[in-house]
């Protein structure tokens, strides 16, 4: 029998850069790395509420700098990733969170217009930048990508397709890169979060949230964006090394859920 090997559930001291973090799932997932003892390098295209975050958690003790990139942009990604790297010196993980609601029929006449710029942040935006750290996710001795999706990719709602189809490439490209990068023990994960209460959703009413929670999923709630980030932190921790290729539903049992 072997011995037990004690594998470090702590991220302490490692860098992770974060897209989309000035607000929801991505401010919570800064703010817990940051919690953790990470050095977090919070990115949004929201450069105010990049900095706001980065001075948030600079207040509670943690390691933080903000800075403003837009994932649409090819150029910004190579430039802001060496930024952050020498800024760091280096990168272990990378969190692609940021993202833009995508909402239009077949039919419309801006659908083109919806579905490039929806393809552009949501999956494309997500290969350049793991195509960008990669050099230094392979000099790291804890590297992870985790992808964020969204039930989305799963299933599917009305007028919602430009979205749907960006985020089930999302969870292809992540099994496909736990393929290829495996090799080099970079472990790429994904989640799909449900419904979550973010600014995406604020705009639904209460009731109807409230209505279509008790309807469709198995905890009768929306979930909070710190339950998303904790699932997040979960994939990034060196005893997390076995873990590839997952796509995980943090969607408090909508999936799970028949009627």
């Amino acid at each position: 029998m072997s011995d037990f090997k004690q594998l470090s559930r702590s991220v302490k001291g490692l860098t992770v850069l974060i897209t989309g973090a000035a607000s929801g799932m991505g401010r919570a997932t800064a703010r817990v790395f940051a919690a953790e003892g990470a050095k977090v390098a919070v990115t949004d295209f929201d450069a105010d509420g990049a900095r706001a975050v980065a001075e948030e958690i600079a207040a509670a003790g943690g390691a933080a700098r903000a800075w403003r990139l837009d994932v649409g942009d090819a150029g910004d990604i190579a430039t802001i990733v060496s930024a952050i790297a020498d800024h760091f010196g280096g990168l272990d993980i990378v969190i692609n969170n940021a993202g833009v609601s995508v909402r239009a029929a077949i039919d419309d006449p801006a659908y083109d217009d919806g579905w490039t710029r929806g393809l552009a942040v949501l999956l494309s935006a997500h290969q350049r930048i793991i195509r960008a750290v990669l050099p230094h996710l392979r000099r790291s001795t804890c590297p992870r990508i985790v992808n964020i999706a969204s039930t989305e990719a799963l299933g599917a709602t009305a007028l919602h397709s430009a979205y749907s189809a960006a985020k089930a490439g999302v969870t292809g490209l992540t099994r496909s890169l736990a393929v290829e990068l495996g090799r080099d023990g970079i472990t790429v994960n994904c989640i799909c979060p449900g419904p979550i209460t973010t600014a995406m959703t604020a705009r639904i009413p209460d009731q109807q949230k409230q209505v279509y929670a008790r309807r469709r999923t198995a905890l009768g709630r929306y979930g909070d964006p710190e339950e998303v980030a904790h699932m997040t932190l979960s994939l990034c921790l060196p005893a997390a090394s076995f873990l590839t290729g997952a796509v995980i539903p943090v969607d408090g049992g909508l999936m799970a859920r028949n009627a």
